[in-house]
């Protein structure tokens, strides 16, 4: 562990997660995760920050908000970030900052801590022996329908009056599978989460995934996060579905446990204008 010590006030910090002042040895030994200046507390009141010494040629206003437009680097980011918080909430209760939380020098971390004192204090109370699940529901396309006699190989209509109404039959119908199937799905998906929030002292809904980063085909009807307290885990995860419970063409991903990211709304409000 890193003592606190004086630094020039502007070096950037990367701030990873806030923890009880007290729980100082929940900082975890590790290479410095974003090749900075490895890993230290940054102290102010009942709360540290867990921080590293970044390189302002990547972490500086202008090129970070470049930076952030680039997929392959913000997922690289994103790991550490994650490796982080998941080894600090291995050790200890804490609150992960939003991605990319920069402040200027240690005054600057410290006034976010301030800041966010009273937030970040009932968030501690409120994850505090909970972990995150996720369930991630997705529709496949319907089957495709049988062509019926008069069309061409192509799929168009064949010539002819016959065959024109034949084929916007077939469109007509092929169209009404697509939406049927939405229809069941939603309702699976609102089903599902209601008897998933039963399980859990909270949930969130969170809008699809951009399918660039979850590379998942079909179309994402249920992506929510659930606090699950550490006694309730098992009555959570016997309420998920089996798959052969499931419609066809529906699938079911549940990750977990997690460092409950998703239920730590305002406690990292003030990080937007961190530096």
């Amino acid at each position: 562990m890193t003592e606190d010590r004086p630094v020039d006030g502007d070096t950037l910090f990367y701030v990873y997660t806030v923890i009880e002042a007290s729980a100082t040895d929940a900082l975890p030994d590790m290479p410095p995760p974003l090749g900075g200046g490895g890993l230290r507390l940054v102290s102010a009141g009942r709360h540290a920050a867990v921080v590293e010494a970044v390189d302002a040629l990547h972490f500086e206003e202008e090129p970070l908000r470049g930076h952030l437009e680039d997929l392959e680097w913000l997922s690289a980011v994103a790991r550490a970030h994650h490796g982080v918080v998941a080894a600090v909430g291995g050790a200890t209760t804490t609150v992960p900052m939003r991605l990319a939380t920069v402040c200027r020098g240690e005054e600057g971390v410290r006034r976010l801590l301030a800041g966010a004192e009273e937030r970040i204090a009932a968030a501690l109370v409120r994850l505090a022996g909970a972990q995150e699940w996720g369930v991630k529901l997705y529709a496949g396309p319907p089957p495709a329908a049988p062509a019926a006699g008069g069309g061409t190989e192509g799929g168009g209509p064949a010539p002819g009056a016959s065959g024109g109404r034949d084929y916007l039959r077939r469109r007509l119908k092929d169209r009404d599978v697509r939406e049927a199937s939405r229809t069941r799905a939603a309702r699976t998906a609102r089903d599902l989460h209601r008897e998933l929030s039963r399980h859990a002292a909270a949930a969130v809904l969170h809008p699809p995934q951009d399918r660039r980063l979850s590379r998942a085909e079909g179309l994402h009807v249920l992506n929510a996060a659930y606090l699950v307290p550490a006694a309730g885990r098992e009555a959570f995860l016997d309420a998920v579905p089996p798959p052969d419970a499931l419609d066809a063409g529906l699938r079911l991903e549940v990750t977990g446990p997690w460092v409950p990211y998703s239920f730590t709304a305002g406690a990292d409000e003030e990080a937007g204008a961190a530096l």
